[in-house]
């Protein structure tokens, strides 16, 4: 084939898109006429941080409330320690120099797949090993299980079941061991990325001098408006155990800000996208299939091929499908999931029925344009009750 990636281009560009996006930011604290301290800040009891400024000198501010926002860091496995050249987190997996020719990925959750499955479009051979039992263990067990296949036809290698074990490095390649099925394994690679999950990072805030405990798994609890247990203290994104995910943390900001300034306000998880931005896309809310059956519920399932859809066949994106799952006495919305072209946008149909209590028929009965990829929401909203049309 004479088709060929510029990869020095393609990072160039990348970061030229995220320059341009981190100082759009900035410039809108400016425009709010907030003022922006670079450096590192800790509690020096209520009421007062402490900010070691990153051009030197130190700055107490005052401020009568303070909303911790200090988001999470890639989590080590023990025998795998990081060392940012060859076995590293998603944040060196971005910014690599080069398409490693071997890539081991360590967990098959969202940044595995995105990362994995990108290096692997690249060229990259990609093998991937996960503890559990399935592809995208946090997600529906159906999204899971399509995209171990998709991805599996894309190239790439998966064991599951893998307890990784150790790595061993020399002259910058790694050999990865783990236990699979009872046997001990390897596998070797230029680059190894451990992407076993995010802790919050709260380490050296100074907490304790504000008397501000943690939960048993690192979290900061808060109540709905954000409050944690000490007045004037707020917490929002990866530090409080809620969906590690930038939209929510977005929202979560705007709910503890709303509450400083005297409103009332509370956040609601009711209907919370969760987006895998892969090739194609996964996204889902709500509840999963095997949780809504956990939780008492009597579900109803509907579920409908992309291949079944005039647009997505126009564009040669025929892969995967959208499910619904509604609850069999109410006849209510649940949880949506979808994997395809353009999961990440269609989903945020079943987000807004579902934000306002809606049921599956509600979509059904909307009129979707044609020829778009929306109209596999409408026919998962009929298939609940039998009546997809077009397959």
């Amino acid at each position: 084939s004479d088709v060929s990636v510029d990869y020095p281009r393609m990072q160039a560009e990348k970061q030229k898109v995220v320059t341009m996006l981190t100082r759009g930011v900035a410039g809108l604290l400016r425009k709010g006429g907030i003022d922006l301290l670079e450096g590192i800040g800790r509690f020096r009891g209520l009421g007062a941080i402490e900010v070691d400024l990153a051009d030197g000198g130190t700055q107490v501010v005052q401020a009568a409330n303070a909303i911790i926002a200090t988001g999470s860091v890639p989590m080590e496995i023990p025998g795998v320690p990081f060392d940012g050249e060859t076995v590293v987190s998603s944040r060196e997996a971005l910014e690599f120099n080069e398409i490693p020719n071997q890539l081991v990925v360590v967990g098959a959750g969202y940044i595995g797949l995105e990362l994995g499955s990108v290096y692997s479009r690249l060229g990259s051979s990609v093998t991937v090993l996960e503890m559990t039992d399935k592809v995208l263990p946090e997600m529906d067990d159906d999204l899971g299980v399509a995209a171990h296949e998709i991805f599996a036809r894309q190239g790439m290698e998966f064991h599951l079941g893998a307890k990784v074990t150790g790595v061993e490095i020399e002259e910058k390649k790694a050999t990865v061991r783990y236990e699979l099925a009872g046997s001990e394994s390897y596998s070797t690679a230029d680059k190894v990325l451990v992407a076993a999950g995010r802790q919050p990072f709260v380490d050296r805030l100074g907490l304790e001098t504000v008397g501000l405990e943690l939960d048993q798994r690192g979290f900061i609890p808060v109540d709905a408006g954000m409050r944690t247990a000490v007045d004037g203290v707020y917490a929002i994104g990866d530090v409080v155990p809620t969906a590690m995910l930038a939209h929510v943390a977005m929202d979560e900001g705007m709910v503890a800000a709303q509450c400083i300034a005297g409103q009332r306000s509370e956040m609601n998880y009711t209907a919370i996208p969760a987006v895998v931005f892969t090739h194609p896309e996964i996204a889902s809310v709500g509840l999963k299939e095997k949780e809504a059956i956990d939780n008492g519920y009597t579900v109803r399932t509907g579920q409908f091929p992309f291949r079944g859809i005039g647009r997505a066949r126009a564009r040669g994106d025929v892969e995967g499908w959208v499910k619904m799952i509604t609850d069999a006495e109410t006849e209510k919305l649940i949880g949506v999931h979808c994997i395809g072209a353009e999961a990440g946008h269609l989903i945020h149909e079943a987000v807004v029925a579902m934000a306002f209590g809606g049921y599956a028929e509600d979509i059904a009965l909307t009129v979707h344009a044609h020829p778009t990829l929306s109209e596999a929401m409408k026919e998962a909203a009929l298939a609940v009750d039998g009546r997809a049309l077009h397959i």
